[in-house]
């Protein structure tokens, strides 16, 4: 079976529990489609835990994109304490920024790391995908981004997407991504922000299943074989 969740944001419980509920395998695959990290209490074990999976296939979300650039320059350190206050300018503006926006647990987490731990996940999420092409059932086809489509048009190669496009853009709602054999899914954007629920979101041929586990709402995972859907 394929499987994608989206947007765990160290809820490590919830995803455990979501890997438990959906009895993953080894011959099943799962596509995490970015924002593992921030937020919630547990990045670096829901990180662990997806690096040593070899079927969970993660791709890049903008809170991965702002955790690397913001953490960059401490990567070389073996101590994090009080590093933050000797960065200048522009680096330091971003740091604040990042931590504002849910960097924090992330920071401390990696912060109480060995350096070969932290270098070995950072690696990892710099191998994030942007996205994913997957040929499924009757002929159907699943594009999988963390946000959307940015800057969509009709004929557009998926390699011309600028990263940013692919994990920051939200998409337009109502709009129809490609034909009817195309399923487009992405995270990114709650489903409480756009209708008030915590279940997967449907607009045309677009489905978006980050359903605010860090937001009190529910960790979703869809399987794109049956298209059934999962929560906890």
């Amino acid at each position: 079976m394929i499987y994608v969740m989206s947007d765990i944001h160290g809820e490590f419980k919830k995803y455990t529990e979501m890997l438990e509920k959906i009895k993953l395998c080894d011959s099943d695959t799962l596509y995490v489609l970015g924002d593992c990290v921030d937020r919630g209490p547990d990045p670096e074990r829901v990180l662990f835990n997806m690096y040593m999976r070899r079927n969970v296939r993660p791709v890049m979300g903008n809170h991965e994109l702002m955790a690397l650039k913001a953490m960059e320059p401490f990567m070389s350190e073996d101590n994090y304490e009080g590093f933050d206050l000797e960065l200048k300018g522009s680096r330091r503006e971003y740091f604040h920024f990042w931590i504002r926006h849910g960097g924090y647990t992330t920071f401390r987490s990696f912060e109480a790391l060995s350096k070969d731990r932290r270098e070995t996940l950072w690696r990892y999420m710099k191998s994030f995908r942007p996205y994913e092409l997957l040929a499924g059932p009757e002929g159907r086809t699943f594009i999988l981004t963390h946000a959307g489509l940015g800057n969509y048009y009709e004929g557009k190669p998926l390699t011309e997407y600028t990263v940013s496009e692919l994990a920051c853009d939200r998409p337009v709602f109502g709009r129809k991504y490609y034909d009817d054999t195309v399923t487009v899914i992405a995270g990114h954007t709650p489903t409480l922000s756009i209708n008030g629920k915590a279940e997967i979101f449907t607009s045309e041929n677009l489905k978006i299943i980050d359903c605010g586990a860090t937001f009190g709402g529910a960790l979703a995972c869809l399987c794109l074989d049956t298209m059934e859907e999962f929560y906890v």
